[in-house]
């Protein structure tokens, strides 16, 4: 029977962690007490040994537990869990996890939660869940519980709060949502900029009965996208805002990272690209704009945002990063692209109009695309948000599988 893997440091946090299972199974839960310590001997059994964790390390478990220096111990067992976890949910044993810990506990376990499928329930009891969470959270759907007191020891504070997180766990677990029924889910990505379109290529494909997610393309949300592909929930992608693209390659707030498009092209799912907002690199407050680019056509977009305009040579760069990742697809894709503007604010007469800068981007695609049957790329005498293209994004949709 799958359980709720209970996971900590059991050196270390073993009373903390056997009454958070004791909660949990009280609630309803089975549970399976995991020791992910790797200093001192521990003074209570776990279900799941260090031991047995540590060997699934790449190296073996002396590349996890032969270390004096805590932090490389730590880091090992990390990547010890993570595929401890995969496995373990892999052959149908785990309905959820919870862990527990301080700054280095909650390092330790959260990236094996990062690397299980969205869905799957996950808590994380921690001492630094009051402050940046975004490294431990990532594109995931964990929730993070702050402890209030440092988590050493049972008492009047620790005592409620472990047990708010066990009965948590226990009723995510007891009461699986129903699923809706079964359609096909497409995921789409959009800003402000591309709404119109996106919303057009949305309504069309929900009459035609496919189940539509729209991602903000602020960079956790083209990693989030790719994480639900990852994980099989999303059967074709329409990247219709590739706008992270050009704050990965300028140097903007909402990079998505190196890795954007590869789980998408991995999957060889039907797969549509545009080039929406790749006319602009995202950027906080006006003041906050780096130096270099103070003299650059900004445009306030509201108090936090400001956006920069892409250049000639900038857009030759995107172009390049794209093509490079897009020419290694091994399924039918297509890249579509609106040569009016690929923005609301692209648009003739707009403040980031510039017929040149997009010309570069288009005219490199095109070239540095590798062009066949199963790859194309198409150009379009419209604007990104004119109805006309978003008809042909549905199109190209289903011409490539979709």
């Amino acid at each position: 029977m799958a359980s709720v893997y209970a996971i900590a440091t059991m050196d270390t946090k073993g009373e903390e962690i056997l009454y958070v299972a004791e909660c949990a199974r009280n609630a309803g839960a089975e549970v399976t007490v995991v020791d992910v310590g790797t200093q001192a001997d521990v003074q209570r059994v776990p279900d799941v040994s260090r031991e047995t964790v540590a060997a699934c390390h790449a190296g073996g478990t002396d590349a996890v537990l032969g270390h004096t220096d805590r932090g490389e111990a730590v880091t090992a067992m990390g990547e010890a869990l993570c595929a401890f976890l995969v496995g373990e949910y892999a052959a149908g044993k785990v309905a959820g996890v919870i862990g527990i810990g301080g700054s280095g506990g909650t390092a330790l376990i959260t990236p094996a939660m990062q690397a299980l499928p969205v869905g799957l329930p996950k808590v994380m009891v921690s001492t630094v869940a009051s402050g940046n969470t975004a490294p431990y959270v990532g594109c995931c759907d964990i929730t993070m519980m702050f402890s209030v007191v440092d988590v050493a020891g049972i008492n009047r504070v620790s005592r409620q709060v472990f047990g708010n997180a066990a009965h948590a766990i226990a009723g995510m677990v007891t009461n699986v949502v129903a699923q809706g029924e079964d359609k096909r889910t497409v995921g789409m990505t959009m800003f402000g900029v591309t709404t119109a379109c996106v919303t057009m290529v949305r309504e069309a494909l929900e009459d035609e009965g496919y189940d539509c997610l729209v991602f903000h393309a602020t960079g956790t949300g083209g990693q989030a996208m790719e994480k639900l592909v990852e994980s099989g929930m999303i059967d074709g992608v329409l990247d219709i805002t590739t706008t992270e693209v050009a704050d990965e390659v300028v140097g903007g707030v909402f990079a998505a990272g190196p890795e954007r498009f590869d789980r998408i092209l991995e999957k060889g799912i039907p797969y549509v690209v545009s080039v929406g907002a790749l006319d602009m690199v995202n950027f906080g407050a006006k003041e906050t704009v780096p130096e270099q680019f103070q003299d650059r056509n900004l445009y306030v977009h509201n108090a936090q945002v400001t956006l920069m305009r892409t250049t000639v040579e900038e857009n030759l760069q995107v172009a390049g990063w794209m093509a490079n990742k897009l020419n290694k697809s091994t399924r039918p894709i297509q890249i579509l692209i609106p040569e009016k503007g690929v923005s609301l604010i692209d648009d003739e007469g707009q403040p980031f109009h510039d017929p040149e800068a997009d010309a570069a981007l288009f005219e490199a695609l095109e070239s540095q695309i590798e062009q066949m049957e199963e790859r194309v790329v198409k150009r379009f005498d419209n604007n990104v948000n004119d109805a006309a293209f978003a008809e042909a994004l549905v199109g190209a949709f289903k011409e490539v599988g979709g």
